[in-house]
């Protein structure tokens, strides 16, 4: 049984309760919350951390908020990182 984390703390509103409802379809695993953060357990090609990884990618075009966020992966988890836009200056 392997055990993916998903660090969604800078996400706002019912977005996590979406990711949640969103990677339970995608992976077919056993999804919960635990705060700020969504726990996937499952087994085989369905929780590698390349393909959650890209499902947190899907998921995040599909509410549009590729410009706003990135997913970053470490040893552990993936986090959901808020992106840093740079304002031109005159």
């Amino acid at each position: 049984m392997v055990e993916m984390k998903v660090d969604a703390s800078e996400l706002k509103g019912d977005l996590i309760g979406k990711l949640s409802d969103f990677l339970k379809d995608k992976t077919g695993g056993e999804v919960r919350t635990e705060g700020k953060t969504v726990v996937v357990k499952g087994e085989g090609e369905a929780l590698s951390k390349k393909y959650v990884r890209i499902t947190v990618k899907k998921f995040l075009h599909k509410q549009e908020l590729t410009e706003t966020f990135k997913v970053i992966g470490d040893e552990e988890a993936l986090k959901i990182k808020e992106r840093k836009l740079y304002e031109e200056e005159d």
